[in-house]
């Protein structure tokens, strides 16, 4: 499938938002303004300023809306979320070609906030795959110890895990370990079968 750099580094962005969210095994992400302003810097997110207390409300009620986007039974489910998202953040295509990347396109309005940033940007990357017919790549990890978010880029669709906690790996050492034991087993019990029988025929055996 092919993504456009800019479309494919704001979906890396909305992944990571909603991989944010606190879990049985993990914290919320996004604890505080600290957390925020570490979000923002570790994915350069551009044009944001001094962070307060509403942009972490705002950012956080982002990430739900991009969860319930991975949630969606459909595209037309989906296609709903995306648009609220857009249209709440006031969305303004605008070519830029800051910091030195390439002609891009930002979708979020100059001077918006860090939540309407993601949310123009994020929504319109969405908006991609949906348009796409896509949306069946916006996935959970199928592995019963985690259900972190990952937009599936396999040529047919066939990704199952993350790749962040190498759930995949796990799970198949786990399935080989769990095939030799029942063949480890097998091996036993047939040999105490054969072994058993040769006894039995033994004249001498007392």
């Amino acid at each position: 499938m092919q993504i456009p750099h800019d479309t494919r580094r704001a979906l890396d962005v909305v992944v990571a938002l909603v991989n944010t969210a606190a879990e049985p095994d993990q914290p919320d992400g996004l604890s505080d303004i600290g957390a925020l302003r570490g979000f923002v810097q570790e994915y350069s997110i551009s044009d944001v300023g001094e962070l307060g207390a509403r942009d972490l409300a705002g950012v956080r009620t982002v990430r739900s809306k991009f969860a319930q986007v991975f949630a969606a039974p459909n595209a037309r489910a989906a296609s709903v979320l995306i648009n609220e998202l857009v249209a709440t953040a006031g969305t303004t295509p605008q070519l830029t070609d800051h910091d030195g990347y390439d002609w891009h396109v930002h979708y979020f309005a100059p001077g918006a906030s860090v939540g309407d940033h993601l949310a123009a940007d994020g929504g319109m990357a969405l908006a991609f795959i949906v348009v796409s017919g896509e949306e069946e790549r916006l996935r959970r990890c199928e592995a019963p110890d985690c259900r972190r978010a990952f937009v599936d880029l396999s040529r047919n669709r066939s990704r199952r895990y993350c790749d962040s906690r190498t759930c995949g790996n796990r799970l198949h050492v786990a399935a080989y370990r769990a095939r030799r034991k029942e063949a480890d087993a097998g091996a036993s019990e047939q040999e105490e079968i054969v072994h058993g029988g040769e006894q039995q025929q033994d004249p001498d055996h007392r």
